[in-house]
């Protein structure tokens, strides 16, 4: 809601918390988003949340007496179970799709594990297509999903969910996978016990921070987060159509407002108070918008130069983010689709990563895309960088024009080159397991 009055307050309050986990839980997936914890502090808190679900999970995981055989025959398909409630018109859905479609069918088996129900939407039906097996484990207890994916023999199971919105770790804590893997929707540990790999980069979690993660690091060679090149971005609508004025420069952030800080509000309101004939476009979020409006007024902003940009179906929504001139990211929870979405609509991002995987995800994404110079180091920088591109046209048109080259022939929307890379740690993860190795770094 950015009610940020007690906002100073809030990281004595949360570290409190975890020194005394048993006074009250601290939700892993809020933490993400605190400013000023680090990647071990988030292990940490993971490891909390679950202990007692892996307390009771162990007796469960006593009595179902999963076994798994090791020596199968080689030229079997490996069998990969996908767990996820965001089957249908979901962020990860669009992440995703393209690369299961590309899997080779020949080499993998796919299975999907949904528990989130169906939209009925063309999302939804295309998923069901890409997948050698649908399988609604909606209905089911933790234990019967369990082991339902046993019963498949499911080779590697990837969670999609970690510690967001309807997650089930549960099921995952009852092991019913040789080898459990953390991939895409979660972008930090879930602790000990739950996954063996997460599937990552060597921007959002450098070799050196592998003591901050349960998980063994499993490198895809670009960056982590897939992205499709098939959904078309259509020409731009007129900017008054799109709610925008039709002069004036658009700083944008289509983040959701729990990403949103204080010291990144401030940046922002610095470069409108800057540029006084800019605007800067956000995604609508009715309990918010009012909040951020008096935010601006009392820095020295006419609110009504927040313009808030209503919810759209995916491929209209790419079709105004090109209308934006410069995409601003948060911290320390920044943009990841929507980071993405902004660059293949063909609009340069800011970003400013921290020490956590959240924070870094967008540098990764503009590595991959071959525009290093939009990832700076401290909040002087931040706002230097956007202020320099917002009044220099030929800088930014440059940057824009280098993107719009880039884009066919970048690893980021490569989704073929990206599908090999992503069976070959699946393979390799695989190899260990049969030889009878622990999990460690691919």
């Amino acid at each position: 809601m950015c009610e940020w009055d007690d906002f100073a307050g809030r990281r004595s309050f949360v570290r409190a918390r975890l020194a005394e986990p048993s006074a009250a839980l601290v939700p892993p997936f809020v933490l993400l988003a605190e400013p000023g914890f680090s990647a071990a502090e988030q292990r940490i808190c993971s490891e909390i949340w679950m202990r007692t679900r892996l307390a009771a999970a162990a007796l469960e995981r006593e009595r179902l007496d999963f076994r798994f055989n090791a020596t199968r025959q080689g030229a079997a398909k490996l069998k990969l179970g996908y767990l996820s409630s965001d089957f249908q018109n979901h962020a990860t859905a669009h992440l995703l799709v393209e690369i299961l479609e590309a899997q080779d069918h020949a080499r993998f088996e796919l299975h999907a594990f949904s528990y989130g129900g169906s939209d009925g939407g063309a999302m939804r039906a295309r998923l069901s297509r890409a997948f050698d097996s649908f399988n609604d484990i909606t209905p089911l207890s933790d234990a019967e999903a369990a082991k339902a994916i046993y019963r498949k023999e499911i080779d590697i199971l990837i969670d999609l969910k970690g510690f967001t919105q309807a997650t089930r770790t549960s099921i995952l804590a009852l092991r019913p996978a040789p080898i459990q893997v953390n991939f895409l929707g979660y972008p930090g540990t879930l602790g000990p016990g739950l996954c063996d790999y997460i599937i990552t980069d060597v921007f959002c979690t450098p070799p050196g921070s592998a003591a901050d993660y349960a998980e063994s690091f499993a490198y895809l060679p670009h960056s982590y987060q897939p992205h499709g090149r098939h959904d078309a971005v259509e020409f731009a609508p007129h900017r008054v159509v799109a709610g925008l004025p039709e002069e004036g420069f658009v700083f944008c952030c289509f983040n959701q407002t729990f990403k949103f800080t204080p010291a990144i509000f401030d940046i922002w309101c610095r470069l409108l108070r800057s540029l006084p004939e800019s605007v800067l476009w956000l995604l609508a979020a009715r309990e918010a918008e009012g909040n951020l409006r008096n935010e601006a007024w009392g820095r020295g902003v006419d609110g009504s130069r927040l313009i808030f940009a209503p919810d759209l179906p995916h491929g209209e929504h790419l079709r105004r983010l090109q209308l934006a001139d410069l995409v601003l990211d948060t911290a320390p929870y920044g943009a990841h689709t929507t980071a993405s979405d902004a660059l293949w609509a063909g609009v340069p991002i800011v970003t400013r990563p921290g020490a956590t995987f959240p924070s870094r995800v967008a540098g990764s994404l503009l590595h991959a895309v071959g525009l290093p110079e939009l990832i700076i180091e401290d909040q002087d920088d931040y706002f230097d960088l956007a202020f320099a591109l917002a009044t220099d046209k030929e800088r930014l048109s440059g940057l824009r024009l280098r993107l719009s080259g880039n884009r066919l022939s970048a690893p980021l929307f490569d989704v073929k080159r990206y599908t090999v890379a992503l069976e070959a740690l699946y393979s390799r993860m695989w190899a260990r397991y049969r030889s009878g190795l622990p999990p460690a770094a691919v």
